[in-house]
């Protein structure tokens, strides 16, 4: 769909589409670049305060994704006025800009029409040297891989819709989707890191060979270390897949080597369409790094694999 847009040649566009990242990054100056993202979907709880916040969490995501610091958010709003009442999109405002308050950001704006499908989302502007721009480009060989928050979220938001998520995969997706991921970014930024990402639409397994592909090399995952929502694996093999986790499994197919002792639910899970995920980062520090997360009270950050060799397709082995 890109390719047919004119190529970018700003020389002041540090990070751009070529390499699918999480954000733009524009240079202002030797010692300042601006952070520029843009994300906003349809409801995914029933509460609109926690949907209002999840938005904003997911949104300000990207921005600590780069290394940067969130300073401005506009709202981006679609609502049907004429069949919800707007009390309904003003609690899911409110719960947005808290959670901005919550990371230092005032929402400045925004924009609204009428549509016939909730939707709420925010363009978030960042600050960041240009010199400590963080990107899915860049793990290298022996890097350990940290993921700093549990998947199966797409899961359990499916049961949400069809009545049938146990309350506690609710509260505890619903608190995990709307916590901020600045205490792992900066965790991060006093580690030291090669690459990083956030796990969102695409999954752990789709943002994973995002970084693969990028920095020609093969990952190892042990699924047995990867952090799951309890009560995902019973809901996944009920049923209650949603069309963008199978989406994700098709289009990794052709580059994942799955162990045999893989079984079918796990293979969903891992490439479960997540929302307001986890960082995944690839740092030569694992180890530190997962202390210093678990010292900030991240306790289901956890070490999933490694980089285990140079590849030019950008492979991934999933081991037990």
């Amino acid at each position: 769909m890109l390719r047919g847009l004119p190529p970018v040649a700003d020389p002041n566009v540090l990070v751009g589409t070529e390499t699918a990242d999480d954000a733009a990054v524009y240079r202002l100056s030797d010692e300042l670049a601006l952070v520029l993202t843009v994300d906003y979907f349809t409801p995914i709880v029933d509460d609109p305060y926690a949907f209002g916040q999840i938005a904003a969490a997911n949104s300000l995501s990207d921005v600590y994704a780069m290394g940067g610091r969130p300073v401005a958010m506009l709202s981006i709003v679609g609502f049907p006025r004429d069949r919800l009442p707007l009390a309904l999109l003003g609690e899911i405002l409110r719960g947005g800009a808290e959670k901005g308050q919550e990371a230092g950001v005032s929402v400045v704006g925004g924009h609204t029409i009428d549509d016939q499908e909730p939707k709420i989302g925010y363009a978030v502007v960042g600050l960041v040297h240009p010199d400590r721009v963080w990107k899915n480009v860049g793990a290298r060989v022996g890097d350990r891989l940290v993921l700093t928050k549990p998947i199966g979220t797409g899961i359990i938001s499916t049961a949400i819709k069809k009545g049938a998520a146990p309350p506690r995969a609710v509260e505890a997706a619903t608190r995990t989707m709307a916590a901020l991921n600045r205490d792992a970014a900066e965790a991060t930024a006093e580690v030291g890191a090669h690459a990083v990402t956030d796990v969102t639409g695409f999954g752990l397994l789709g943002h994973l060979r995002e970084v693969t592909a990028a920095s020609k090399v093969r990952a190892r995952i042990r699924a047995g270390q990867v952090p799951v929502f309890l009560e995902v694996r019973e809901l996944a093999a009920a049923g209650f897949v949603p069309g963008g986790t199978k989406r994700n499994a098709r289009a990794v197919r052709g580059v994942v080597q799955w162990d045999p002792g893989i079984d079918e639910t796990t293979r969903t899970v891992l490439a479960d369409a997540q929302t307001s995920g986890g960082l995944l980062i690839a740092t030569p520090r694992g180890e530190a790094l997962l202390a210093a997360l678990h010292a900030r009270g991240l306790a289901e950050a956890a070490l999933i694999g490694e980089i285990v060799e140079e590849d030019p397709l950008g492979g991934i082995q999933v081991v037990p």
